[in-house]
């Protein structure tokens, strides 16, 4: 059951009342910019892309149903998406720059994103292996499921199913937030 401030920015959100933003930055902002600090690895661009996402957020809130997530996963895909969007333009940059043969000047974007800080590697380690392979590639490369599909040469419907057995076996150990906090940051696409 949703919490009761949960329920009234739904109902705000359904009723396209402008008061469900300042509501949704109030309660889930610094989760949401943490996560995206984590994945952009700076702190001017963390906030950069939490404003845009905010942005987003309020341009498609007629497309949240609550029948299909949560609202914090919602939130939190429409972050994630637009963290790697900003990683990707800050990957483009950086290979049309002159680069020194330094490996860790190469490695802007995703690779930034540790994941080890959030524990996930370590919630990782009961999976069967071609499940921590599917989130391997999902999360701490931030592919999407088509992606991964093609670089683990698999079937998309395969990286669905791992995806969905590894979650079910998560929530089993971890419980339903950590397996919803993952599923959130991984976004099934």
């Amino acid at each position: 059951m949703p919490h009761p401030v949960e329920e009234k920015i739904i109902r705000l959100i359904q009723h396209k009342d402008k008061a469900f933003v300042s509501l949704v930055y109030d309660r889930y902002a610094d989760n949401l910019y943490g996560v995206i600090k984590t994945m952009v690895g700076d702190e001017a661009a963390a906030q950069d892309v939490l404003q845009e996402s905010f942005l987003k957020i309020w341009r498609k809130a007629d497309q949240y149903d609550p029948k299909k997530a949560r609202l914090f996963t919602w939130l939190l895909t429409i972050c994630r998406n637009t963290a790697i969007d900003r990683i990707r333009v800050m990957q483009k940059r950086a290979g049309r720059e002159i680069q020194i043969d330094d490996p860790v000047v190469n490695n802007i974007g995703i690779s930034g994103f540790n994941p080890q800080h959030i524990g996930v590697k370590e919630l990782l380690k009961g999976l069967d292996p071609n499940q921590q392979e599917v989130f391997e590639a999902l999360f701490f490369k931030g592919m999407t499921q088509k992606e991964a599909s093609e670089a683990l040469e698999i079937p998309l419907g395969t990286v669905k199913t791992r995806l969905k057995i590894g979650l079910r076996e998560l929530r089993k150990v971890f419980g339903e937030d950590a397996a919803l906090i993952l599923l959130a940051i991984i976004l099934m696409q």
